[in-house]
């Protein structure tokens, strides 16, 4: 999954004529915001590349399994980052994946330049344990807790 970044997208653009339009999107549209499943499809790659299933991610994640199951079809979509960012933890996805993930459910990625975000950034490359473990980080360090989905929006 070696996605091309928005910086290398604007350079082709640049040089793209409009009449090239149709080539550009057919050999990038991997790498396009094209489709509302883009997040579905790729958590499910992952849990699957993964041998991770879907119950054990929602069960770690502490999210009750229809929701789950309604969120990575697509049926339901939820404006809480701190969901997804549960989903991702659960689903052992690294940094990288994670901050891919944010993107394709159209959500801010972690900011390193924002202290809650940049101290999720450092758990999601160490991974110090569960969810319960993530929270209490969080709240040792005078933050907000990963929400649970009991505040679906």
């Amino acid at each position: 999954m070696n996605e091309k970044t928005t910086k290398t997208l604007n350079e082709v653009l640049e040089k793209t004529h409009l009449s090239e339009f149709g080539n550009f999107y057919n050999e990038n549209k991997n790498n396009m915001f094209e489709d509302e499943f883009a997040f579905s499809v790729y958590i499910k790659d992952l849990l699957t590349e993964k041998k991770i299933t879907q119950q054990s991610v929602f069960l770690r994640a502490d999210i009750p399994e229809r929701y789950g199951y309604k969120l990575l079809s697509g049926e339901k979509r939820t404006k809480q980052r701190d969901i997804i960012l549960r989903i991702c933890y659960a689903g052992e996805l690294t940094l990288e994946e994670t901050q891919n993930a944010l993107k394709k459910y159209r959500m801010p990625e972690l900011y390193a330049k924002v202290p809650r975000d940049a101290l999720l950034m450092i758990i999601f490359n160490e991974r110090p344990g569960s969810i319960i473990d993530v929270n209490d980080l969080l709240k040792k360090n005078n933050f907000e807790p990963l929400r649970t989905s009991g505040l679906q929006d």
